[in-house]
């Protein structure tokens, strides 16, 4: 049975499964969650970009712990058939961090790829923290230890369900990275840069809602590109037809 699709949360680090808001009632991670998802909530992480590292598992399992998600699992790579029927009966989908490219490849190869995007339209909300954050986004390069900004050849389409291309946590180096993504897109499409310990949450109704920090948007234009912010609080809408030419 078909279900309203649900926001997608895109998550610089891991910060903000544990935040709480300025009012400090509940974490901001139930509110988040809403009243789409289903109870009770079965929860999937995805470390392909990490190689299935144990620790960063043990991170996602205690942020699910504190807001009273206990049925959850690891998907491993190698996406065998435990796992199949696992991912296939989770409301909740988690892109852990590490290399985007290095995760996709492992999405693409073992079918997990396909499986996620079901998933989501199947009703289910998908987080992405890091690395997991750009691959819901359009375009991803691999982690380069020197910064190196990215090349056209090293470029890879991802899930392109949220229409921009996501940098994360390179504020300090003013978004060279994702800079250079968006001038090797194949078409314009603007570029949301979510800073450290901040996020933004996409909804299907094409509104992005920051979270915690300014998201910063950078949008082509004749001559370079328009930087501008994203304030919370304050929602921008993003219309999905205008990254025309983009498939």
């Amino acid at each position: 049975m078909e279900r309203d699709l649900q926001p997608i949360l895109c998550l610089a680090d891991s910060q903000l499964l544990f935040w709480h808001d300025e009012a400090g009632e509940r974490p901001w991670l139930e509110r988040a969650l809403g009243e789409g998802a289903e109870e009770p909530i079965r929860a999937a992480y995805v470390g392909a970009s990490n190689g299935d590292e144990p620790t960063f598992y043990s991170i996602f399992a205690a942020a699910m712990e504190s807001v009273g998600v206990t049925d959850h699992r690891m998907i491993l790579s190698q996406f065998g058939k435990d796992d199949r029927e696992w991912l296939a009966t989770s409301s909740l989908v988690l892109l852990a961090g590490g290399d985007p490219v290095r995760g996709w490849r492992v999405f693409e190869q073992s079918g997990l790829g396909e499986a996620i995007t079901a998933r989501y339209f199947a009703g289910a909300t998908l987080v992405g923290v890091s690395a997991g954050a750009v691959q819901l986004g359009w375009l991803a390069a691999p982690e380069a230890d020197d910064g190196t900004p990215a090349r056209p050849r090293d470029v890879t389409s991802t899930f392109r369900l949220v229409p921009a291309i996501v940098g994360v946590h390179e504020e300090g180096e003013d978004w060279l990275r994702l800079r250079a993504l968006l001038r090797a897109a194949d078409a314009p499409v603007r570029g949301l840069g979510i800073p450290s310990g901040g996020g933004l949450v996409y909804h299907p109704d094409g509104v992005v809602e920051p979270v915690r920090h300014p998201v910063h948007e950078l949008v082509p234009e004749e001559g370079g590109l328009r930087h501008s912010l994203l304030l919370p609080g304050r929602d921008r809408e993003i219309d999905p037809a205008s990254t025309a030419g983009v498939h």
